[in-house]
């Protein structure tokens, strides 16, 4: 079967054409009709991103954080979550016209160059491999606490596999499965928010009303609020960051979606706001109820809150559910490397295996792929069962930062081909509010952010290693180019 390009004009399937100016050099397409399936509806989108940024973050990592920054976590939540919301906003007007599996690293190409493209795409994609560490990591943790007489890793590896099925099985069964995955965690959060209120008013039996201790101190102080400082609400941030990423998985399935920009749309306007509330919500339950040295919030500060709350039973569902969580959030990051592997591909920025699609619409070669590498993963449980968790939580945050600032670059120079773009006016269903002065401000508080970050010392090691491994992946394509314009 002979390569050529799809129906749609794009490498990738997208379901609408790049503005004029896109850098898309001649390279490996995906044969014609072998093209990614369009079976996601709206709800699937709305709660894959719920899904996937639902996870370690929020059961695991809130507990880091507030131990790290104290009760001023909370303020790390809301700034990382303000910067979110705009990030997402400027995100969604762009795949809103021009939906693409390649999302970001698509617009970065056509905004800035083919480099670019190259260095997000792999860097995201290398990122949601780490996470995929975390996520099957905090699963078989728990899962192997119930079987203490089978090893950690062989759990690991039955997760896996099981996924593995998941994502090859279709994307219309992926969407369903990742639906009612995320549908049962959202619905435990509300329902630990439900009972944190009611905790904190003292209306459970047996209890009193909690009051502001734990929060500020006894008595009320700055220095109650935040015991370490902006030290500690910097080094927080990392956590934070972590948190929110994998929402923006959304932009990635739209290329796949029944009505991509009615779906995204829709999908964007509602995640970011519940996410956020979420968030911020269930940290201020812990904060209130629990001290914030309180060694229980590292060891799971969900269960912690409700076994206060004199709900053993309900802390033991809890921990069912943030495996639920967890494997949910595995789930939907195996579709995000894949697909973003497939794009690239497609692109020419990977080799032409990844762009090979079953007769169900699936980029089979890029599953497998990000399973193998589940599958390192594994192996790592097996040799630091103790360690992994740790070094991925903190391995992450600083490399969407870097995603945040090219998606917030590209966003400036795209906005006008976009509106000047055939169709470009029918196809701007969603803007960015007050550009381009938003979109500036983002970019200021992104920087803001790095310099906080500057003042910890773990927080700065990681700086200098994305900045390292984005160098990496720029030399990378330097060196590809060289050789391709060598034997050209």
């Amino acid at each position: 079967m002979t390569n050529a390009p799809s129906p749609s004009g794009t490498p990738d399937g997208s379901s609408s054409s790049l503005p004029d100016g896109a850098t898309h050099p001649p390279a490996p397409l995906a044969p014609e009709g072998e093209q990614l399936a369009h079976g996601l509806r709206t709800r699937h989108l709305t709660m894959m991103g719920l899904g996937s940024a639902i996870g370690a973050g929020l059961f695991l990592g809130s507990g880091v954080g507030i131990a790290t920054a104290g009760p001023a976590v909370l303020v790390s939540y809301a700034v990382a979550g303000l910067l979110v919301i705009l990030v997402m906003r400027m995100l969604a007007e762009m795949a809103a016209a021009v939906p693409s599996s390649g999302s970001f690293s698509v617009y970065a190409e056509t905004a800035l160059g083919r480099w670019a493209g190259f260095t997000l795409g792999w860097l995201y994609w290398f990122t949601l491999i780490m996470v995929l560490g975390a996520e099957i990591t905090g699963a078989s943790q728990i899962v192997s606490g119930w079987v203490p007489g089978v090893p950690q890793w062989v759990v690991a590896l039955v997760f896996v596999a099981v996924f593995a099925v998941v994502n090859l099985w279709g994307v219309k069964h992926f969407g369903e499965f990742e639906f009612w995955f995320a549908f049962i965690k959202v619905a435990a959060i509300v329902a630990f928010l439900v009972i944190g209120v009611l905790l904190v008013l003292g209306w459970l039996p047996g209890t009193d009303p909690v009051g502001t201790t734990n929060i500020f101190g006894d008595p009320a102080s700055l220095a109650g609020f935040a015991p370490n400082g902006l030290p500690g609400i910097a080094a927080g941030l990392l956590v934070v960051v972590f948190a929110f990423g994998g929402i923006e998985i959304v932009t990635i399935a739209a290329a796949e979606a029944r009505d991509p920009q009615k779906a995204i749309v829709t999908a964007t306007r509602s995640i970011v706001w519940r996410i956020l509330f979420f968030y911020v919500g269930a940290v201020a339950i812990m904060a209130l109820v629990l001290p914030w040295d309180a060694p229980e919030l590292l060891s799971g500060p969900f269960v912690a809150v409700l076994d206060l709350a004199g709900l053993p039973s309900a802390a033991r569902l809890m921990e069912a559910v943030v495996v639920v969580a967890l494997l949910s959030a595995f789930n939907a990051n195996v579709y995000g490397t894949s697909r973003m592997a497939f794009s690239l591909a497609g692109r020419g920025d990977g080799h032409p295996a990844l762009t090979k699609v079953s007769p169900t619409g699936v980029p089979w070669v890029a599953v497998l792929l990000s399973v193998f590498f589940g599958l390192v993963s594994v192996g790592l449980n097996w040799l630091l069962p103790g360690e992994v968790l740790g070094i991925l939580l903190n391995a992450v945050g600083s490399a969407l930062l870097v995603i945040w600032v090219f998606i917030a670059v590209s966003q400036l120079r795209l906005r006008r081909r976009l509106e000047a773009a055939a169709g470009g006016a029918d196809r701007m269903t969603l803007r960015m509010w007050a550009y381009p002065w938003l979109t500036w401000a983002t970019l200021a508080g992104l920087a803001g952010l790095v310099v906080l970050m500057l003042f910890d010392d773990a927080a700065r090691v990681q700086l200098v290693s994305t900045v390292v491994l984005v160098g990496v992946i720029v030399a990378v394509y330097g060196v590809r180019s060289w050789l391709r314009k060598r034997t050209a």
